[in-house]
């Protein structure tokens, strides 16, 4: 083979030839699916002063010539930053509690992810459409409760024929019918804790992607909360998010797998249920110091 013929096959040779660089082994990937981002999120409360004019048409052609924040002081409105800079992500299959005292922001926040309040900073993304359940869900008090399972299952984006297979199941679940036939009667007859557990049920009869439960858990006996647990974890194995507001540690526990505790607005700890219940707990019930002992001296004698 002469030399020119030697150097065409070594052109044309297309077989690979061995790396000397070992090839990494794959990364495992994060297989979990963000359903909820909460980006920097902050978000204030106005309340109007004496001077505001509230509601006014000179009002607002005011904030429209002179600017928001100009009107705003000399009206002498208050700012309420009731979120401020709270970031976390929320995974499919994920039941995550929301705890903190009273007025740390709680409710607001849900209202946010469900997207029925602005931010002021910051921005959130949903994969799919949020669903608020609170003790205040609007349902119609001149309505039977059987109306109203009907049209509170379609307001939720179900059809009639699920809402007619389901309304037994809707029923059952409320346990309205326990003393009595009351889902034939008006819901303005109802107790409050009545017409709760009527809401969560007409709510959780759906499979959500992100449900968000405000206080609904705490207005019912204790058979109703086991049952309503039972269901969160069932839409939790189905590929749900679910967000549960409770002043209820108890409740927290048997449902939630990790929490975010808010403290003034602030998210303070975002971790294990176990963990941050812990850490909230000590904060809210600090240990007391025996009366006449000094902090930081057991007033124990050595032996």
């Amino acid at each position: 083979m002469t030399e020119t013929q030697t150097e065409a096959i070594a052109l044309h040779d297309t077989t690979p030839t061995p790396d000397p660089t070992p090839t990494p082994a794959p990364q495992p990937r994060d297989e979990r699916v963000p359903t909820v981002i909460v980006d920097g999120v902050d978000i204030v409360y106005r309340v109007n002063g004496t001077g505001a004019g509230r509601g006014t048409a000179t009002a607002a052609l005011s904030r429209i010539v002179r600017g928001r924040k100009k009107v705003e002081r000399r009206a002498g409105v208050r700012k309420v930053h009731a979120v401020r800079n709270v970031s976390f992500t929320a995974y499919r299959g994920e039941a995550i509690g929301l705890i903190g005292t009273n007025g740390s922001g709680k409710s607001t926040l849900l209202k946010a992810v469900a997207g029925l309040l602005p931010t002021e900073n910051g921005r959130i993304f949903t994969d799919g459409q949020p669903s608020l359940l609170g003790v205040n869900a609007a349902l119609m008090s001149d309505l039977t409760g059987e109306r109203n399972v009907k049209l509170g299952g379609l307001a939720m984006g179900m059809s009639r024929e699920q809402v007619r297979d389901r309304y037994d199941e809707i029923v059952d679940f409320s346990g309205i019918n326990e003393k009595g036939d009351f889902i034939t009667l008006p819901m303005r007859t109802y107790s409050s804790g009545m017409g709760a557990r009527l809401r969560f049920s007409i709510a959780v009869a759906k499979e959500h992607d992100v449900l968000l439960v405000d206080e609904a858990l705490a207005t019912g006996d204790r058979s109703f909360q086991k049952r309503s647990e039972q269901r969160i974890k069932e839409l939790r194995e189905r590929a749900g998010t679910v967000f549960l507001v409770s002043h209820s540690n108890k409740s927290i526990r048997d449902t939630c797998d990790r929490v975010l505790w808010l403290e003034r607005g602030e998210l303070r700890m975002d971790g294990p249920t176990e963990e941050v219940l812990a850490a909230y707990e000590a904060f809210t019930n600090p240990p007391k110091t025996p009366k006449g002992a000094k902090p930081g001296k057991s007033g124990a004698k050595g032996t």
